[in-house]
């Protein structure tokens, strides 16, 4: 028998130095591990005496240092207790508990298991680069790294500690002075930085607006087919949504006035989301009549202006806004990279502090990194030099597409919203059945979004979504060609009238062999 004034029981293993499958376990994780097991299991049940020391070093042949270094971490962690003359003792609740216990967690997930789980809800878009066509997004591999990289060094070094302890609730300054001057100067619009505030991007400003303006039941009009994010977050916020129609040349000016008691209007003028259409200059004027008669508020969502192909844009919506109706979003996700985060809202006086308010109460969401890097790649100019480049090569990318799809199906489809933004809409054959059409699509490897996945009452004929800036020239090509023999088989098969969906699919396959696809 070891000496000691405790014996060690008999059920105790003696630790030795394992692999526990990622690492080799020292003598002192061994000599922890074997103390803790035995506590947890029971066999030291709560109260009871261990070992001393020097009995557990000579029984383990370990040497006592290392014993008391085990002990102290036990002790530590709250398995044991050490009492000086009355040895260490077993605590009488071990800290697992206190965490969950095996039994709980096993209910738990045996519970889980029986209950299924609620599918999470449908994402409006699967945006993501390289994917035909689902690439309506900028490009990240046209943003200039070392440029961006040389902004961000020299922001930072020149900042004070009082600029990054101490951030504007409404943005930094220089920021909101850069942006303020390219909107005057590119946008049409007048402001002050301080009317400007900035969010993490368009999503982030609707948000706050849904928060600070919209109670249980007000009436927001939003646009049919629209943003599905922003029918989303004005739901959360209790808003009654009115659905109003988008025709040829935007919102349904005419539909919108029968609704005088409304809180707010969202809409997407340059380039309407998803049709692509552009509001006219008198349905701008007839909307700016309304929100001022009814006294109501016009959200202008302007997330892709910046790229206009065949001339130049008509001015924002804002910048004809003599009554300060209007509270304009701009992203510079949607331009630089969507990684950023960073965007902006410019709001009327009357809703500055208000907004300003919910923003501290919700917590600042963009770092002063992030702000101080793209106000000085602002005010190099690099930005408007990004921006022309990736204007000249999105346009070319929309061209081939466009060419693709005249050379493999001459006929029977349209195309709309092609004169700007990061997407057109492609109008499949009339007849057509937009889930058929997109399914066979991703069979050979093209995602394609149906445009009635955005509608909510109206009806529109069979249409899909095209993405195309994100995609290389060579990818553009290929899937290209892929879609425009899909179109051919799909009107061929509407042609023949034999409601063959099979047929369809091996003309296209037929094409594709036809041209090496």
């Amino acid at each position: 028998m070891s000496r000691g004034k405790v014996s060690v029981p008999l059920d105790l293993p003696q630790p030795c130095s394992l692999s526990d499958g990622n690492r080799v376990l020292t003598k002192q994780e061994s000599a922890y591990e074997a103390l803790r097991a035995a506590i947890l299991e029971k066999r030291l049940p709560a109260g009871s005496q261990l070992p001393s020391t020097r009995t557990l070093a000579l029984r383990w042949s370990l040497s006592r240092g290392t014993v008391e270094t085990v002990f102290d971490r036990l002790r530590s962690e709250g398995y044991v207790t050490r009492v000086s003359g009355s040895g260490t003792r077993v605590s009488a609740v071990v800290p697992d508990l206190f965490i969950r216990a095996p039994q709980v967690r096993a209910a738990l997930q045996a519970r889980e298991q029986q209950t299924p789980a609620e599918p999470p809800p449908a994402l409006e878009t699967a945006v993501r680069v390289g994917q035909p066509f689902v690439a309506r997004l900028a490009d990240p591999a046209l943003f200039p790294i070392r440029v961006w990289s040389r902004a961000v060094v020299k922001a930072m070094a020149e900042a004070s500690a009082q600029l990054l302890c101490s951030p504007d609730p409404g943005g930094m300054l220089a920021l909101r002075e850069q942006i303020a001057d390219y909107l005057a100067k590119y946008r049409g619009i007048r402001c002050k930085p301080d009317d400007l505030i900035v969010t993490t991007g368009i999503r982030h400003s609707l948000d706050l607006v849904a928060r600070s303006l919209v109670m249980q039941g007000d009436k927001v009009c939003i646009e049919d087919p629209g943003y599905l994010s922003a029918k989303r977050i004005f739901s959360m916020a209790g808003a009654r949504l009115v659905y109003i129609p988008v025709l040829e040349d935007g919102i349904d000016d005419g539909a919108l006035r029968r609704h005088c008691d409304a809180r707010l209007l969202y809409v997407t003028p340059a380039h309407q989301s998803p049709l692509g259409v552009t509001l006219s200059v008198s349905r701008r004027l007839a909307l700016l009549d309304w929100a001022s008669r009814t006294d109501a508020w016009v959200v202008e969502d302007d997330y892709d202006s910046e790229f206009n192909y065949n001339s130049a844009p008509l001015a924002a919506l804002k910048a004809l806004d003599r009554n300060d109706r209007v509270i304009y979003c701009g992203s510079f996700n949607k331009t630089l990279f969507a990684g950023l985060r960073v965007g902006f809202m410019l709001v009327p006086r009357a809703l500055r502090n208000r907004l300003l308010a919910t923003l501290q109460t919700t917590g600042r969401s963009v770092g002063v990194t992030e702000q101080a890097a793209l106000a000085e790649y602002m005010r190099s100019g690099a930005f408007v030099r990004y921006l022309r480049s990736a204007r000249q090569a999105y346009q070319e990318r929309r061209d081939v597409l466009l060419a693709c799809l005249a050379e493999q199906a001459p006929g029977g489809y349209s195309v709309s919203g092609q004169h700007a933004g990061l997407h057109f809409v492609l109008e499949l054959p009339a007849g057509s059945d937009e889930s058929d059409f997109c399914r066979r699509a991703s069979a050979i490897g093209l995602a394609l979004q149906p445009v009635s996945e955005f509608c909510q009452e109206v009806r529109r004929p069979a249409a899909v979504m095209i993405g195309f800036t994100a995609l290389s020239l060579s990818q553009i090509r290929f899937s290209g060609r892929q879609l425009g023999q899909l179109l051919a088989g799909q009107a061929a098969l509407l042609a023949s009238g034999s409601g063959d969906l099979d047929s369809g699919c091996r003309a296209a396959m037929e094409g594709f062999q036809r041209f090496g696809v």
